[in-house]
């Protein structure tokens, strides 16, 4: 049985085919190629199709399944069941200053070479073709991969796009490339402040989760002199002479991420905590800056506000309920341990045996958060009605349960405690 990506390709040769029989063409585009070429596994297939009109494709396209209209506009279809981009060769003028500001203009018969020239670097604008294999390659794209160059492959088009910046800066972190000198310049040039946090986002989430070495996506934007407008709380660490141990600190967290229960959220904590270690508001600008995901804020503001509990050395020392304390604030305590090795100023925390000793009093805590507890209802039931000291009762009947102490007697400290406050 085809798997997913082996249907896709199936179906991208079925319509390569046909485009064939109309007198078209049919190329894989853009990160598919470089993938393949890279040896890197295929996720996304992209196809672009040359030498007929919008109709006949659109006509081939509804003998082999339901058709999906991504962008009739712009001449992009794709296939119900099948994750395939299906586009026309198009040219694009800016009509503004964000990454949406664009007229499309759709031309069959515009030419490999002018298609791939929209492109945003030479190692993504290679073609393959769908039938023969053959590699078009006009801007050199395949010798810049070789060497590991990221290039703009056009310096009137790279600019109208500036999120082109942020990919710049993202594949030369996820593939350890660097960003030629003339796209360096050129990227120094470009106004970043038009662009929507979710797409700037978005290239920070790749480089953050898919990167050895995060860093790099920050570096280069320093190189390019574009920290200002989205990173300016990490640039102002440049000045404090904390910018080497923020980059460290980040780059030891992607390390560690895969063990990680919430990656995204432990990466993007790695970059804000280096900012609160100095500036706690800045920190908080900073993420709310770049997200607008509550889940992902809560996570980020939790781990930050823990990270420095030094919980290595209450483990050490045997403080237990100290400890348990801080797991029962965590938002993932799990995470929290991981993320104590690469930022806190915890000196157990880098040390041999630090995982070995939080895990087993994770687990403890894990045991003693299982055990049946004092609920509100129990209260309720022993003739405790909620008033205003009511979250203090709770508090206690909570802090009972931390200390591990068994339900039944939990609920006569507590009773006891309540009627105190009455007096």
């Amino acid at each position: 049985m085809l798997n997913s990506i082996e249907n896709d390709l199936a179906m991208a040769y079925k319509i390569a085919s046909m485009a064939k029989e109309a007198g078209g063409s049919a190329y894989f585009v853009g990160g598919c190629v470089r993938d393949e070429l890279m040896g890197m596994p295929l996720k996304d297939i992209d196809i672009e199709v040359h030498g007929i009109t919008p109709k006949t494709l659109s006509d081939i396209l509804d003998t082999l399944g339901e058709k999906l209209v991504i962008g009739v506009s712009f001449g992009v279809f794709g296939l119900r069941g099948y994750d395939i981009d299906i586009a026309m060769p198009r040219t694009e003028k800016a009509t503004g200053r964000g990454h949406r500001d664009f007229e499309i203009f759709v031309d069959p018969f515009l030419g490999v070479k002018k298609a791939a020239e929209r492109r945003d670097f030479t190692v993504n604008a290679m073609m393959k073709d769908v039938l023969t294999g053959e590699i078009t390659d006009c801007f050199n794209g395949r010798e810049d991969l070789k060497n590991g160059i990221i290039r703009h492959v056009n310096d009137v088009s790279f600019v109208e796009d500036p999120l082109r910046v942020f990919r710049a800066a993202q594949f030369a972190s996820r593939f350890g490339f660097e960003v030629d000198d003339g796209t360096v310049k050129l990227c120094s040039k470009v106004k970043l402040d038009a662009l929507p946090s979710e797409r700037v986002f978005s290239e920070l989430e790749k480089a953050l989760l898919l990167s050895e070495k995060p860093s790099v996506f920050f570096e280069v934007l320093r190189k390019m002199d574009q920290l200002g407008t989205w990173f300016p709380e990490l640039g102002a660490l440049i000045k404090k002479g904390k910018w080497e141990e923020a980059m460290r600190s980040i780059d030891l967290a992607s390390a560690l991420r895969k063990d990680a229960s919430y990656p995204e959220g432990f990466m993007l904590s790695s970059v804000c905590s280096s900012v609160a270690d100095d500036d706690a508001s800045g920190a908080e600008k900073l993420l709310k800056r770049l997200t607008s995901e509550r889940k992902l804020i809560r996570y980020v503001k939790n781990m930050t506000a823990l990270k420095d509990k030094r919980i290595g050395s209450m483990a050490k020392k045997r403080r237990k309920l100290a400890l348990f304390r801080v797991f029962d604030k965590s938002a993932a305590p799990s995470d929290l341990i991981l993320f104590c090795r690469c930022a806190s100023r915890d000196p157990e925390a880098g040390k041999e045996g630090y995982m070995e000793l939080m895990t087993g009093y994770l687990e403890k805590f894990d045991e003693l958060m299982s055990r049946p507890f004092v609920s509100g209802k129990d209260l309720i039931d022993a003739g405790i009605e909620p008033g205003t000291t009511y979250s203090d009762i709770l508090s206690f009947a909570h802090d009972l349960r931390l200390k591990g102490t068994e339900k039944s007697k939990a609920l006569k400290l507590t009773v006891r405690y309540a009627e105190s406050l009455k007096k």
